[in-house]
């Protein structure tokens, strides 16, 4: 029997063919006794076919896997009567069931001509965006209001425990990492609008108070607003940046744009005893079955997942084998032989999977 059972959900559009993709490669670097792979029914589609698009038995599972691995979820023209996407709410529902509270989003540059930034090279772009995933201002979706059709309003909620813990883990991450590109200092930026809002003054405090646990990280604070600027004329110079629900959201996406896009940006939804992992994109359900999406996100993914579960079960095997997977996605897009089309080649998703492969 593996011995690490993982619970996979294909979901829509491109979701089957990107995990897919990420799941092959996983069980070239790991072998096939160590991840059980199992698929699980949910989104948007199994919604229409079911009327859930989180059924009770792959929830069940999910929670008791040692891990999940997702590829998208989301059709556009299946939507709940107040407009809103119906495949959002498989992740959502993970997120807020199994308290999922810190959303890891991996910036890594793999190589210069991927950026729109001028001057950058492979390597020198490498942070870590640590997002509130259970509070702030996304806590209010589907509880906000909307008054006659004339007023609406949405609340932004913080608590003490919550930024507690979203703060300790940006600063333990940070102990784990080899530093900023630029000056090689393990930092982490607290991301922000102290200057305006009482509720991000809040956050900002609780962030600060953590830091006196951690004298050997740097503390830097950033408003929201400035950092968007920063991230494009100076990424260089942040390690681990940590934010509230919404601005966390908002600065990831443009992070993955300096780096080439959601194509190549991973991401991981983390709780205390539970792990989602999945490409930052959405479903793309105009490509869906031409063979053309980048399965570099959900593969990436992959990686961050074997490197989550090898912290919690000490296991060096996991660790080794995420490592040789980065590794390879590096080597390849070194190459140029299988580039996805997302990133200027030509390349489907088997090509750029077995390319991977081959170099593992």
């Amino acid at each position: 029997m593996a011995k690490y059972q993982i619970a996979t959900i294909e979901g829509d559009g491109i979701g089957p063919e990107v995990c897919r993709a990420a799941v092959k490669v996983l069980q070239e670097a790991c072998g096939l006794d160590m991840l059980a792979f199992n698929d699980f029914p949910g989104g948007a589609a199994h919604y229409v076919k079911s009327g859930a698009v989180l059924p009770e038995d792959t929830f069940n599972a999910c929670k008791q896997s040692h891990a999940i691995l997702h590829g998208a979820a989301g059709l556009p023209e299946v939507t709940y009567p107040d407009g809103t996407e119906v495949g959002n709410d498989l992740h959502l529902q993970l997120r807020f069931k199994l308290d999922l509270y810190a959303n890891v989003r991996p910036i890594r540059l793999y190589q210069g001509d991927f950026s729109p930034l001028k001057n950058r090279t492979a390597g020198e772009i490498d942070y870590i965006i640590i997002r509130e995933n259970t509070e702030g201002l996304y806590a209010s979706r589907g509880a906000g209001v909307l008054l006659r059709g004339e007023v609406a309003t949405d609340t932004l909620v913080m608590t003490r425990k919550g930024v507690e813990r979203v703060a300790k883990f940006a600063f333990e991450l940070s102990r784990k990492r080899h530093g900023a590109p630029a000056d090689g200092k393990r930092r982490v930026t607290v991301c922000d609008k102290a200057n305006i809002l009482r509720s991000y003054a809040f956050f900002r405090a609780v962030c600060t108070d953590v830091a006196q646990g951690y004298p050997d990280i740097e503390l830097d604070y950033a408003y929201a607003d400035a950092i968007t600027v920063h991230l494009i004329k100076r990424p260089d110079f942040y390690d681990v940046i940590v934010a509230e629900n919404m601005f966390g959201d908002v600065i990831s996406d443009l992070g993955a744009a300096t780096v080439g896009g959601m194509g190549i940006a991973p991401s991981g939804e983390l709780g205390d005893h539970n792990g989602l992992f999945q490409g930052a994109h959405g479903s793309a359900p105009d490509i869906t079955g031409l063979n053309v999406a980048s399965p570099l996100a959900t593969i990436l993914s992959g990686a961050l997942m074997l490197r989550w579960l090898a912290d919690r079960h000490a296991d060096q095997a996991l660790l080794d084998a995420a490592q040789r997977i980065e590794t390879s996605v590096e080597k390849t897009l070194a190459q140029g032989r299988a580039i996805p089309r997302d990133l200027g080649g030509m390349a489907s998703c088997t090509e750029v999977t077995a390319e991977i492969c081959r170099n593992l």
